[in-house]
Formats: C-alpha cells, sequence, structure tokens
C-alpha cells in the first residue's frame, strides 16, 4: 500500500466533499488528489529523482498539505521544517540530511540545489501534469525524517518509512481515534510540522474535513470551533492552558466530542479544569520522534487513573527495563522501552546511536516510568532531566505538577542550578494569574513535598520559553536563570 493510494481512494470515496478549509478557501477531495498529482508530477520534472529529500518550509495551511503528499506521491523525503525555528536551524537540518531542494514561502537564502518559492508551488498546482503521479516506495525505504528535539545536542534525523506511516495510522483509527468518520470537522491548531500533521491522514482516509489555523491563538482557537462546530481536535498541554483562561470559554458552544493531546506532560490540575469544562473527552497519546505518537495512549474513560500515560496502542509493545536492559516487575521504575512496526528504521547516518537506541530490538525513549498491575503506565520524567540534590534523585515533573495544582499557576518550569552543597539546587520559575502570592505558593510547596523535592526559590516570569512545538524548554529557563545569577554576582543587568 502507498500513501498516494489513499488519496485517490478518499476522492474516489468522498468526490467533491470538502476535505481542507483554510480562512475564506477550501479544497475537495477530488481537487486535493489532483493538486498532488500536478505538483508531484513538476517536482520530478524540474530534476528531482525518487529518494531525494526536500525540506519543506511553509505556514499552516493547504499549500503545505500539498506539498507533503506530493512528496509521498512523487517517492520523494519530506524534510519538514518548523516556521517557527531559526534559520540556522533550518541550515542544519537541510545540509544534516543532504536535501537537494526546498520548498519555502520566505525569503531567507537556504543552501539546497533547488528553492521552490511559495509562487512556485502555486504555479506547479496549475501548470504540473494532471497524469497520476504514483511511484512506488519500497515500504522500508525513507518516506519521512523526523527531527528529534535535540534535548542532548544537535537534533538527529529519525527515518521513518511507509511501513511506519501505515502502522502509525492504523493506531489511530483503532485506539486514539476509532470514531472519526465522514463529515467530521477536524481543527487543526497546531503546528502542522509537528504532532497535528500526524491527525490529517486518518481525516483524509475517514472522510473528515480538515480546517487549519495558520497560527494558534487561544480566542481565534475558540471562535474557530464554535463557528465550525468541530467535532475533533489535538492541543499541546500549554495551548489547553491557554484556552481555559479565555474570558469567553465558558460560555462557548463547543461540539468537540474527542480532544487528543501529547507532545509534552499534562498536570493533573489542568486536565482538571479542562475536563470540568469539555466533559470526558480527552484522550492522550504518548510517543516521541523516534515512534511519531505511538507508544502508550489514555483512553477518555481511563481518564480517572491519575498520571497514566494509558496503555500500550494495540500495534506496539511497551515495557519497563532496569539499567542492565532487563524487564522490570510492576511497580518498579525504569527506563520505558517498546517495539513495533511503528518506530523508526533508524537514525539518518548515524549507525552508533541508532544501536545504542535499539538494543536487544528494542528502542529505549529515554524516558523513566512505571507499569501497575493492570498494565498502566506512568511517566516520571526523561533520563537527562534528572536532578540530583543532597544524593536524593528528584523528578522536576513530579514537583511541577505541586506548583501547577496551586490555583492561580498557569505554567512552570523546574530546574537544578549548582550548588557546592546540594549538587543541584531546586529553582521553579512560573507564570500565573495576576496577583499570585508566591509565599502561599511555597506554603502550598511544602506541604505536599519532601523536604529535599521543595523549590529553593520561586520567580514569576510573564510566560515561560517554548519550542516552536510549544513545549517548555527547561534548558532555556535554565540557561536565563543562570545568566541573570551571573549578571547579578558581576553588577551587570542580565
Amino acid at each position: 500500500m502507498q500513501i498516494g493510494a489513499l488519496i485517490r481512494r478518499a476522492a474516489v470515496h468522498f468526490k467533491d466533499a470538502p476535505c481542507l478549509t483554510e480562512g475564506g478557501r477550501s479544497v475537495s477531495f477530488r481537487e486535493f488528489d489532483r493538486l498532488t498529482d500536478r505538483v508531484g508530477n513538476a517536482l520530478l520534472a524540474s530534476g528531482l529523482v525518487p529518494g531525494d529529500r526536500v525540506g519543506i518550509l511553509l505556514p499552516n495551511g493547504i499549500d503545505c498539505l500539498v506539498a507533503y503528499y506530493a512528496l509521498a506521491k512523487a517517492g520523494l523525503v519530506r524534510v519538514p521544517l518548523n516556521a517557527r525555528d531559526p534559520v540556522d536551524s533550518h541550515h542544519y537540518k537541510l545540509s544534516d540530511s543532504g536535501s537537494r531542494a526546498v520548498i519555502q514561502g520566505g525569503t531567507a537564502a537556504l543552501n539546497t540545489e533547488l528553492s521552490i518559492s511559495a509562487a512556485q508551488l502555486e504555479e506547479f498546482c496549475r501548470s504540473g501534469s494532471t497524469e497520476p503521479c504514483a511511484v512506488d516506495r519500497a515500504l522500508d525505504a525513507p518516506y519521512r525524517l523526523g527531527y528529534t528535539g535535540g534535548t542532548t545536542g544537535q537534533p538527529k534525523a529519525v527515518t521513518l518509512t511507509t511501513r511506519g506511516e501505515l502502522a502509525e495510522l492504523s493506531a489511530f483509527l483503532t485506539d486514539l481515534m476509532p470514531d472519526i468518520r465522514a463529515a467530521d470537522c477536524f481543527l487543526h491548531a497546531a503546528p502542522i510540522a509537528h504532532a497535528s500533521g500526524a491527525f490529517f491522514l486518518p481525516s483524509l482516509v475517514r472522510g473528515a474535513r480538515s480546517v487549519v489555523m495558520a497560527k494558534f491563538d487561544p480566542a481565534a482557537f475558540l471562535q474557530l470551533a464554535q463557528s465550525e462546530q468541530a467535532q475533533l481536535t489535538f492541543l499541546v498541554p500549554t495551548m489547553l492552558a491557554m484556552i481555559l483562561e479565555q474570558p469567553g470559554v465558558d460560555s462557548a458552544e463547543i461540539a468537540l466530542r474527542r480532544i487528543a493531546y501529547g507532545a509534552s506532560p499534562i498536570s493533573p490540575a489542568l486536565l482538571k479544569r479542562a475536563e470540568r469544562r469539555f466533559g470526558r473527552v480527552f484522550v492522550q497519546c504518548y510517543g516521541q520522534a523516534e515512534s511519531p505518537m505511538v507508544i502508550t495512549y489514555l483512553a477518555p474513560e481511563d481518564h480517572g487513573r491519575e498520571g497514566s500515560c494509558g496503555r500500550p496502542f494495540t500495534i506496539a509493545e511497551v515495557a519497563v527495563f532496569d539499567d542492565q536492559d532487563r524487564a522490570l516487575p510492576p511497580g518498579e521504575t525504569g527506563e520505558i522501552v517498546c517495539r513495533g512496526p511503528q518506530t523508526m528504521a533508524y537514525y539518518w547516518n548515524r549507525p552508533e546511536a541508532t544501536a545504542q537506541a535499539f538494543r536487544n530490538g528494542w528502542l529505549h525513549t529515554g524516558d523513566i516510568g512505571t507499569m501497575d498491575e493492570d498494565g498502566f503506565f506512568y511517566l516520571l520524567d526523561r533520563k537527562n532531566d534528572m536532578l540530583i540534590t543532597g544524593g536524593f534523585n528528584v523528578y522536576p515533573r513530579e514537583v511541577e505538577e505541586v506548583l501547577l495544582a496551586y490555583d492561580g499557576v498557569v505554567e512552570a518550569a523546574v530546574i537544578g542550578l549548582p550548588d557546592e552543597k546540594w549538587g543541584d539546587r531546586i529553582h521553579a520559575v512560573i507564570s500565573a494569574r495576576p496577583g499570585l502570592d508566591v509565599k502561599a505558593l511555597q506554603a502550598f510547596a511544602n506541604e505536599r513535598l519532601a523536604s529535599y523535592k521543595r523549590p529553593k526559590a520561586i520567580e514569576i516570569w510573564p510566560d515561560l520559553p517554548k519550542s516552536s512545538a510549544n513545549k517548555i524548554m527547561r534548558r532555556t529557563v535554565r540557561d536565563q536563570v543562570i545568566a541573570q545569577v551571573l549578571a547579578a554576582q558581576n553588577g551587570m543587568k542580565p
């Protein structure tokens, strides 16, 4: 099965029903099939050959998805670039992947053999050959390259295949969004270049309409969800927190029956607020670049299990291993590992890193967690984010969840600052509603945390730095705090 065949099938099944909407523009399933044929053929006519990597740097919208799936039909390998990332990041990824071309809507000069502008892409849509573009790609050949977050160094390119893409699609339709159907509306508010893009193909094959926001804005989200009567969406927890802070959130007439969330942990306090407003419609997906979106999921009916990231997807096998790669029994803490058809094939041009990630046939996620007696998994934190203070292990997420449970705290990041005595000195940075009493928050946290887990200081910032995928960047917070400390010691402004 080729991805292009799914697009052609959808055109036959759903014909002139709306497939994609962006602002005042809409294309049908037939039009989407024709546009991806035209662009795919035009890309091949420009000198590209199947297997070539092509960067895509386009804003959220119809053109971005046309380009994505034109590459799929043409046998070209997608290298998605996020418009919110700096230009240096684009240069690095294009060079690291060996991309021959880039399709971009901006004006930055990116070093590739071919640079296709948004205007040229529009011309391809008009003038490309209308013949079916159908390059057969081997199921285990590269389909797209997704980059890791780069939290421990330069991002690594994860090689994802058609087999993996079809496995992810099956997992979504079986477990995550089993009730998606024709005439539903899926509201894409998060970046297409990141997690939200994974929900387009399930929507397409079931005949659901995808409404794409060019840029997330919480007030605009509520307005669009109401006007379009969207039934389905995906949100990062930070986005959900921003929506709940909107003045009109309680009066908006929302029809959402399933809200998927993931890409970063959610605090129990935020989830409870969200369920009070929207109902028990939330489904969590836990994955990572190496196993996109598909490791475990927490169904709406299981959300009474506070702190759980759910059970394994039907197609995934998941376990908890110790440092010697031995399976641990329920209740023991170790590294979460998984295997299945959804995982990456390998890291692009990094055989040593691939061998380290895949040991004994299992993908080692780098996440620390446990499994209970009923097979539900619980994430504690990233291995690399664990703090050690006075010889005790502290997981930032645990402290953050306590802070977020206090009324008025909107965001939280817990970091470790260098300390001669303790090793890591626990420090918290939050954003909050006006009038929050830091001393009362500190007392609240002290009542609920062991002494060694308590923040030694809590700072309030207007907001916390976030990645292009709306994840709070602990490392950036730490760097900024340390810069402030050093500047203060030197009598300088940071």
